[in-house]
């Protein structure tokens, strides 16, 4: 049962910020650590998890086994640098799986 709290994990400049809204932060290197801190932070209960899109190619195999569960929510976001798509990639998939078809595609 998750707690309600919440996480980002990501490098140091793009999720600092976040501590000062009072989410928790969790600055790794690489995607090894990432994935470490996801399965630290699921074992702990934590609701919402941002992962930056940087670090999320890390963590893909995690992000599978939770995709099933209700928590931890995990959430793509843009790093420091800007958006690799990820993000929206994500969102499209599930709408596309909820409605069986892209309706959010440009085309």
């Amino acid at each position: 049962m998750a707690n309600g709290k919440c996480a980002v994990i990501g490098d140091r400049d793009s999720i600092l910020l976040f501590k000062a809204v009072g989410i928790e932060v969790y600055p790794v290197e690489n995607g090894e650590q990432a994935n470490k801190t996801l399965h630290r932070l699921a074992r702990h209960g934590y609701a919402v998890v941002y992962v930056t899109e940087a670090m999320y190619p890390g963590c893909e195999e995690t992000i599978r086994e939770f995709q099933g569960e209700v928590y931890p929510a995990i959430i793509p976001i843009p790093d420091a640098s800007g958006t690799q798509g990820i993000g929206m990639k994500a969102i499209r998939e599930n709408v596309e799986k909820a409605v069986g078809l892209d309706i959010l595609s440009n085309s």
